[in-house]
Order: structure tokens, then sequence, then C-alpha cells
């Protein structure tokens, strides 16, 4: 029996549910992300009114940069999940892009947007 060189059809829409429901979630987290750092989410006097309390500042900072990196991350999780999307339409999902074959399901159900191998992955390193 020859060896398989791309997901059926069905596969394919199983896999697309998937990335959907994941590309959801992390489009809604980002949302939630990107509101913390403007502060679209509050109707409060935070950036008005006057604080004399350093830390407090310091720290407010420091979570604005913490939810600015988490949000950059995100951003970049969905661009992978879109392009996911664009290789399922094209028919080429699956395939591991240095070995040319079938990345194992088990893989894809766990890292939907994966374009290597697990082999391919860790001779990367």
């Amino acid at each position: 029996m020859a060896e398989k060189t791309r997901y059926s059809d069905e596969e394919l829409q199983e896999f697309k549910e998937i990335i959907l429901k994941k590309l959801n979630k992390a489009k809604k987290d980002y949302e939630l992300l990107r509101n913390t750092i403007t502060h679209q989410d509050g109707n409060d006097t935070q950036d008005t009114s006057p604080t004399f309390k350093v830390l407090e500042e310091g720290a407010a900072v420091l979570s604005k940069e913490e939810a600015g990196k988490l949000a950059q991350r995100q951003q970049k999780f969905i661009q992978h999940l879109s392009a996911a999307l664009v290789r399922i339409e094209n028919k080429t999902y699956g395939v591991c892009r240095v070995s040319g074959k079938l990345i194992p399901k088990e893989r894809l159900q766990a890292v939907p947007h994966a374009t290597l191998s697990v082999e391919a992955k860790q001779g990367q390193k």
C-alpha cells in the first residue's frame, strides 16, 4: 500500500473545525489583552488622577508590558492559525515542510498550526 501524501477532505474538515475553534478563542483572548493595555474596558480615572504611589505605578507599567508581550504572542498565534486555514484550502495542510511527509494526526490535533514533524522540529535544534 502506498504511503499517504495528504489528508483526505474529511480529515481536512476535522482539522479546519479544530483550527476555527482555536482561532475564535485566540481572537477573544487578544481583544481582552488589547483592552487591558488601552484601558478600553474601564471607565475610571486611572489615566487622569494624580498618583503618588510610585511602586503601584511601576507595577502597573510592568503589567502593561506583560500584557503587550502576551498580545503580541497571541497575534502571532492568530497569524499561524490563519495560515493553517490557507493550507487546508490548498490541500497542503499536514505536510512537513522539511521531509514532505505527513505530520501525524496526533501532533496536528495538539498543535494544529504545525508545519514540521516532531523529527524535523528536533533536527532544527
